[in-house]
């Protein structure tokens, strides 16, 4: 089964403690699908601008990423600048240019109204609640959202999360949302809204699973050794997550645990390169020899 991801699509201008890149390909869309590429095949909605040429779309197309959602419109991209600090959790937003994003409105076409796997990634949740109107088929989807929404739309997002089946959220926004220290029982408020799990992304700790029936998974993350950017890897992660799950079809309690596995692992890669680097070059035997790796972090 294929996925439809809802997301952006940018250019990153990136500055961490070793090196800087001027303008590489980002946006949550192009992570994720990219990630979820891997598993299954993947179609995107998203906006560019004029300065997204046939070059960028070719780095989707050559992953069989169906870019037909992709609309070009007049002006330019969406654009985000920031400077990580020696401790990679930390960061700093230079500059974002919203440009073409900023009125962005997802047409979703006759045939991504079919789709049974949707992740919506992070957009305005005014947009992920058409989005899910749209859909005809669901099967399965997974909303992101970010600190912003949470403090100038929590109602909207309220609605979106009652509609969902899985948010992946950050401790941050965990805490920030339900208003609970404690991450578990804030997990657990969440659940109270509608959506069967919640996902916690816990970064260079891993990430944890709540269901129902007492659900309760964690998995460390695979000790990377050498980070060299750590942009995108939340939607690496999820793009992965719903990937491997449209791939198995089946979403059981099983599925799920592999799923957060292999949506770790994943992220790990794309924090080894700059922007899409080390993710766009990655294949199922990588991801395997890490797998195996982690199984023995964890085995006791």
């Amino acid at each position: 089964m294929s996925v439809l991801i809802v997301g952006s699509v940018a250019f990153d201008t990136i500055e961490t403690p070793f090196e800087r890149r001027e303008r590489v390909l980002g946006g949550s869309c192009t992570y994720s699908a990219i990630a979820a590429s891997l598993f299954t095949d993947v179609s995107i909605v998203a906006v560019v601008g004029e300065d997204f040429k046939e070059e960028h779309f070719k780095i989707l197309t050559d992953k069989k990423i169906d870019t037909s959602g992709v609309k070009r419109e007049k002006g330019k991209s969406f654009f985000w600048e920031g400077r990580y600090h020696m401790d990679m959790n930390l960061r700093d937003t230079i500059k974002t240019e919203l440009n073409v994003f900023e009125n962005f409105e997802p047409v979703i076409s006759d045939e991504h109204r079919e789709k049974e796997f949707l992740f919506l990634a992070n957009i305005d949740p005014v947009l992920q609640m058409k989005v899910l109107d749209s859909m005809k088929r669901l099967k399965f989807s997974l909303c992101d959202t970010m600190n912003l929404w949470i403090e100038i739309k929590k109602k909207e997002l309220i609605q979106v999360f009652k509609r969902v089946d899985c948010v992946v959220l950050n401790d941050f926004e965990v805490r920030q949302f339900s208003g609970v220290p404690n991450l578990i029982l804030g997990a657990r408020e969440i659940r109270k809204l509608g959506p069967k799990y919640v996902i916690i992304k816990k970064g260079e700790h891993g990430a944890t699973l709540i269901g129902p029936e007492g659900l309760y998974f964690s998995i460390p993350s695979y000790p990377v050794e050498n980070v060299i950017d750590p942009t995108g890897a939340g939607d690496s992660f999820a793009g992965a997550f719903i990937g491997f799950l449209a791939k198995e079809k089946n979403i059981d309690e099983r599925n799920l645990k592999k799923a957060i596995v292999y949506g770790n692992v994943v992220a790990s890669y794309t924090v080894e390169g700059f922007g899409i680097d080390r993710l766009y070059n990655i294949n199922m035997n990588d991801i395997n020899n890490r797998i195996n790796s982690i199984k023995k972090c964890v085995e006791f």
